[in-house]
């Protein structure tokens, strides 16, 4: 099955966004965020900014 998952974890005084898609890649955000909320809010957008990214999960030899 194909996934996208939006993650916060703690980096600093605040929460890194990050970005996991079912094939393993993983982006991470540089910047950390005040609120858990926020750093999910940065990775939803930075999807939407990376439409590539979800159409290559349509791709017939992408792996589920």
């Amino acid at each position: 099955m194909t996934e996208v998952t939006l993650s916060a974890t703690p980096k600093g005084n605040g929460f890194q966004a990050t970005i996991t898609y079912s094939n393993g890649v993983s982006i991470s955000s540089a910047e950390a965020f005040p609120t858990q909320a926020e750093a999910i809010e940065a990775a939803a957008l930075k999807v939407l900014e990376m439409p590539e990214r979800l159409a290559d999960l349509d791709k017939p030899d992408a792996q589920d």
